[in-house]
């Protein structure tokens, strides 16, 4: 039995041993000695498995770690994980560490909701991965990629394998080496090449995140075996890899502006196709930061002008690179409004991101760099749009902005002494530039030019002094930059602040209080941190201002996160503790706490917004604030602001009876939700629908008794109690289609259950609908379920009028009255105007006599009413008819005498020019197909006259289709480029064309009015630029300078231009265009000087000899009256060509030319023109001013 076990045990023994040595087995059976044992396998790779405290330890220690998340009932996981083991060795070659956990608590932290998944964690960064995990070369891709291990403001490590890897998978990288890390342990800095190293990547840290936009890599690497490898010397180098080749930067690393305007520079030398660089939006808002001469072209690729001017600027790239300009392009729409630019293409110099628009010719390359290399040598303040100033605030830079009108001699006078100062600005770091812009001077509390703002941090602070004394400013300006506090603010500035900055620290205090100087003082300890986490701090001495924000105690400390306030409840002598409180705010969303006031704010200026009425010391409610929490960041997604108010008092006045409960409101227009506050998905749900579709809005009986004070148009559907799937419900979900044909009149449209305000409206059978008219009931009593009748019934003039009163009406309503009503009275005035009130209880006396005659009679208070009507002050009465405007300028307080006129004005024949308002000639614009508009000016001696005369031809153009109507808005006429008065402009669809003739001859004036129109029909299914004999006019011209203000314009040097176009060069480009400036009649054009970038090739004129027009001044007859017409019919209308300035061009007439008979051809010039057309040399001859002045252009072929 022994001998049996014994044995048994010896054979398993030897089974083992077989098993554990398969070589000494091999030979056994021919009674050799078995050869030598191979060395047994590796065994298998497998990604070790950790638990929470290993994984928190390893992200500790190790740079990059990848983590595999899995879970026992996953099906898939085991699959995954063994198409992943296969690649845990190249992850260990390239530095990564591959782990794998099963902890479904831990995950969730991390995000992580699904099993598998897989986190990739960068120096304790994660990143989830969402690709393929059955893909383990993808897999492998990802966690070994430039992209998957980049940190925000961070330059990676990697080693000389990850590093090879992303030089050949990068286009652009750049490198830093540094010693060994055995040379130069961890914060170990003996060594000078160790303390230079650590500077340097300190300083290059800082454009990581620009050098990422900007397509180029950068990473870091100690390893100084590779770096003799490439030869690189001392320690740190950089090296910068374009298209896998290294160039070596030999400048000073420490200076980082210069590195990154580097490596831009040097991305594209070399490359073969040497093109103008395409940008995204946010690489050239890095560009424009970081570069000190950038020029961009602002382009449309489906666009002909765009793509034949950028064949022609590709031509000076080089010679832009060889003086320090950098070239680059983008086709981005937004992002040119964003910079001001309406006109594609478009070129914008930025100097120090200074904008300068070029308004010449883009075509013209040659003068597009002598126009760049001017603004490199040119040292004056630079003109910037308002969209161009905005952004530059926004950006928090440091500038000096004056504020001026170019027309105004004081405003010319500053700005010449401040030019003195402009180079010891930028010594200061000061970017000095001026703006001609009244509305957005407004903006800013300026109603008076020229005044300065200085900007820093975003914050304005305005310049007292006087403008003229450029030393003391400058040394003001000075003290700005060196001052180191809290800027102090108006209650003006705070408004604006607030408005245009996305977060606003704001110290509510007493300068005269102990306890609110002691904490300024600490406070003051943060401001530079705060400026460090983009955190704007301020601080106002005003009660007022305070108590608007519902601030009982002072000192105080809101933070405002774009325009939300949240109120800091901590120690204000803790300044630690508050820069925590501050910096959290702002990286982490949270539903802000408000006072009634804020809450009051927010619902006059925020169009979506949603409100908690909650209690703080409720359990309950403290627990649905936190489920409500998860919402947040959705919310703030779709543009829906989230507030909560522990204010009983407040809720009451909404009819909330029971807390917490939600109001969400729309343009001020309150919805009370009604479903469950724990469930947050309903409530997000809900709020969406809200926003996104029309809705009747439910309220109670407290918040319509303030929609109904309020409003001048409510519509209630009472429903009683109601519940679902009954009659009610049915007929509200009728109802609700609707509600958008009521919003769009102005009407409110609510529901609600409460009975309390139905009974004392004698609503005593449910459902009802009641239309409240300035707070004046009237019932329904058709068929609520034909929605139709409901609709018609509200919007009937009769519904809407209420007898013996003037009816109130809102900016919507009225624009609707003025459109369906051919006689109206309007009286604008503003709300709590003691005076208008006297006004109106006179005009009320008169109300049914104007109904009497179908004159609607209306008042509007809304605000700014004065603005959006264009008037010249409030109050005013006003009597349109068929959309044109009377303004009534005798004693409003005498109604009798107002009715005397308003009947006069309504039984006359409108037999002249109407005269429009603003407002009027911009709907007239947008609707009326043929429009002819006369600008003057009340100053212009002429205008009177050509107006006494084109009032003859007023029915002839109403015959013809075209309304005629006169403006004196000077300044309409500026934005659209007429600084010369008068001015005729014929609109077709929109489209302005200039007259060009004289307009004191009416009958060729009509006829070209008609020839316009005709013309119009007969071009309609025409594409722009087919026909050689079709001419239109590019807009305003001006001797050399731009056509814009602010750029030394002289308001009265104007002259309109025309071009025709020649033969194509080539089927893909634009056609060369040639032109020559339009002369005007003698008798009109005798005030204009002669020049501008525009010559006559060859003119015909009455007599005998032909007049060089464009260099000689027209000389105005003694004789001025009316006797130009002989003059204009025997004229000829000749095609135009474009007289080359550089290339000698004359306007001289050639030798033996003969002016041409009416309605000859030139066939000699014609011939010409297309020849040079096709010349090699024509690129610099005739050119297409594709940027042309403001009033642009509908093709238009020239009559005789």
């Amino acid at each position: 039995m022994t001998f049996t076990r014994l044995k048994t045990l010896s054979l398993l023994v030897c089974a083992l041993l077989a098993l554990s040595f398969p070589g000494y087995v091999s030979g056994a059976g021919n009674g050799k000695k078995g050869s030598q044992p191979v060395a047994p396998p590796e065994p298998e790779a497998v990604i070790e498995e950790v638990n929470a405290k290993q994984l928190e330890k390893l992200l500790a220690d190790k740079d990059y770690v990848a983590v595999f998340w899995y879970a026992r009932s996953c099906v898939t996981c085991d699959k995954v994980l063994a198409e992943l083991e296969k690649i845990d060795d190249d992850t260990d070659s390239f530095g990564v560490d591959f782990v794998k956990i099963n902890d479904k608590r831990l995950a969730k932290q991390y995000g992580i909701k699904n099993f598998p998944a897989l986190t990739y964690f960068r120096e304790k960064e994660p990143i989830i991965y969402d690709g393929d995990l059955m893909d383990e070369e993808g897999v492998l891709d990802f966690l070994t990629s430039l992209e998957a291990m980049d940190l925000p403001d961070r330059i990676e490590e990697v080693n000389a394998k990850i590093l090879q890897k992303i030089i050949e998978d990068t286009d652009f990288v750049a490198v830093l080496f540094c010693p060994d890390h055995e040379t130069c342990p961890p914060r170990v800095m003996d060594k000078q090449q160790c303390r230079k190293c650590a500077k340097a990547l300190q300083e290059l840290e800082n454009i990581d995140d620009e050098a990422d936009q900007l397509g180029i890599g950068f990473v870091k690497i100690h390893d100084e075996a590779l770096a003799d490898e490439y030869n690189l010397g001392n320690l740190p180098a950089l090296v910068y890899y374009r298209h896998q080749t290294p160039i070596i930067y030999e400048g000073e690393l420490q200076r980082e502006e210069d590195v990154l305007e580097w490596l831009v520079q040097n991305k594209s030398t070399g490359d073969e196709d040497d093109v103008i660089e395409d940008v995204t939006s946010k690489t050239l808002s890095t560009l424009i930061s970081n570069i000190d001469n950038l020029v961009v072209l602002f382009y449309d690729h489906g666009n002909d002008d765009s793509m034949t001017v950028l064949e022609e600027l590709e031509q000076i790239d080089d010679d832009c690179d060889k003086h320090g300009i950098q070239f680059v392009k983008i086709d981005d729409a937004k992002a040119a409004a964003d910079y001001g630019i309406d006109s594609i293409p478009a070129i914008v110099y930025f100097e120090k991101e200074i904008p300068n628009v070029y308004d010449g010719d883009l075509m013209d390359e040659e003068q597009i760099l002598k126009w760049l290399l001017g603004q490199l040598e040119r040292d004056e303040i630079e003109d910037v749009t308002d969209e161009m100033l905005d952004t530059m605030i926004k950006e928090g830079r440091v500038i000096a902005v004056l504020f001026y009108d170019n027309n105004d001699k004081k405003s010319q006078k500053v700005l010449e002494e401040l030019e003195n100062i402009d180079d010891e600005c930028d010594a200061l770091g000061i970017t000095f530039v001026k703006i001609d812009n009244p509305e957005e001077a407004v903006e800013y509390g300026i109603n008076k030019v020229p005044k300065l703002i200085y900007f820093e941090k975003g914050i304005p602070t305005i310049y007292e002094g006087n403008l003229e004394d450029e030393e003391k400013l400058l040394k003001w300006l000075t003290d700005q930059t060196s001052s180191d506090q809290i800027e102090d603010i108006t209650d003006e500035m705070l408004d604006l602040i607030i408005e245009k900055m996305p977060h606003v620290a704001v110290l509510f205090y007493d300068k005269d209080q102990k306890k609110s100087q002691k904490i300024l003082a600490e406070l003051e300890n943060i401001d530079d941190e705060c400026d460090q986490n983009d955190i704007a701090f301020v601080k106002i001495d005003d009660d007022k201002e305070a108590k608007e924000w519902g601030i009982d105690e002072i000192p105080s400390i809101v933070l405002f996160e774009r325009g939300i306030p949240h109120i800091y409840e901590g120690d204000l002598m803790k300044e630690d503790e508050l820069l925590g409180w501050l910096v959290h705010q702002k990286r982490y969303s949270e539903i802000p706490e408000v006072t009634d006031e804020m809450k009051d704010k927010l619902v006059e200026n925020t169009e979506h917004l949603a409100v908690i009425f909650y209690d703080k010391d409720d359990k309950q409610d403290m627990r649905i604030l936190n489920e409500l929490e998860n919402i947040d960041d959705e919310l703030e997604k779709e543009g829906i602001v989230i507030v909560r108010i522990d204010n009983a008092a407040e809720a009451k006045e909404y009819g909330l009876d029971h807390l917490p409960a939600l109001i969400y409101f729309e343009n001020k227009i309150p919805a009370l939700y009604e479903g469950d506050l724990m469930n947050e998905d309903e409530v997000l749900e809900w709020l969406l629908v809200q926003k996104k579709t029309a809705t009747i809005e439910e309220v109670t009986d407290e918040i319509l008794v303030s929609l109904i004070n309020e409003h001048e148009y409510v519509v209630v559907f009472f429903t009683g109690p109601c519940e679902p799937g009954e009659t009610c419900e049915h007929t509200l979900n009728a109802l609700e289609s609707i509600d958008d044909e009521l919003d769009e009149a102005g009407i409110i449209f609510v529901t609600t259950e409460d009975t309390g305000i139905a009974k004392k409206y004698n609503v005593k059978t449910y459902p009802r609908l009641v239309f409240f008219r300035n707070r004046d009931p009237l019932h329904f009593t058709g068929d609520l379920d034909d929605e139709d009748e409901v609709l018609a019934w509200i919007t009937d003039d009769e519904t809407l009028e209420i007898p013996g009163k003037i009816e109130e009406v809102n900016v919507k309503m009225l624009d609707k009255i003025l459109a369906e009503n051919d006689h109206v009275v309007v009286f604008f005035y503003a709300e709590g105007d003691k005076k208008a009130q006297k006004i109106l209880n006179e005009l009320e006396n008169i109300d049914d006599e104007c109904e009497e005659k179908d004159i609607d009679f209306v008042k509007t208070s809304d605000d700014d009413i004065d603005k959006e009507y264009d008037l010249p002050g409030l109050p005013a009465l006003a009597f349109y008819r068929h959309k044109f405007r009377t303004i009534y300028t005798g004693d409003l307080m005498k109604e009798e005498e107002i009715l005397e006129w308003v009947i006069d004005l309504h039984e006359s024949t409108a037999d002249v020019i109407e005269s429009v308002d603003r407002k009027t000639l911009q709907v007239l614009i947008n609707d009326v197909e043929h429009l002819a508009v006369f600008f003057y000016d009340d100053e212009c001696e002429s205008c009177s006259d050509i107006l006494e005369e084109l009032e003859n031809i007023d029915d002839d153009t109403d015959k013809h289709g075209i309304q005629f109507v006169k403006s004196n808005d000077v300044k309409l006429a500026h934005e659209i480029g007429i600084f010369a008065f008068p001015a005729l402009v014929y609109y077709e669809t929109g489209v302005p064309i200039m007259y060009d003739g004289n307009l004191k001859n009416e009958n060729r004036v009509l006829q070209w009015l008609v020839n316009q129109k005709n013309l119009g029909k007969r071009n309609s299914n025409r594409k722009a630029f087919n026909q050689d004999d079709e001419c239109f006019y590019v807009g305003l011209g001006h001797d050399g300078h731009s056509a814009k203000r602010g750029n030394n314009f002289v308001p009265n040097d104007y002259k309109p231009f025309q071009c025709c176009p020649t033969k194509l060069e080539k089927s893909t480009k634009v056609p060369k265009m040639t032109a020559q400036r339009i002369g005007h009649s003698e008798g009109d054009q005798g005030k204009r000087p002669s020049g501008g970038n525009f010559q006559f090739a060859g003119q015909a004129s009455s007599t005998s000899s032909t007049k060089p027009l464009a260099t000689k001044k027209q000389t105005k007859p003694a004789n001025n009256s009316d006797d130009d017409d002989e003059d204009d019919e025997d004229k000829p209308l000749v095609k135009v060509s474009y007289a080359n300035k550089r290339s000698g061009g004359s306007n001289k007439p050639q030798a033996g030319k003969k002016p041409l008979a009416k309605g000859q051809a030139n066939d000699d010039q014609s011939q010409e023109v297309e020849k040079a057309s096709k010349q090699k040399s024509s690129k610099k001859s005739g050119k297409l001013n594709v940027k042309s002045g403001y009033l642009s252009v509908g093709v238009r072929q020239q009559f005789n």
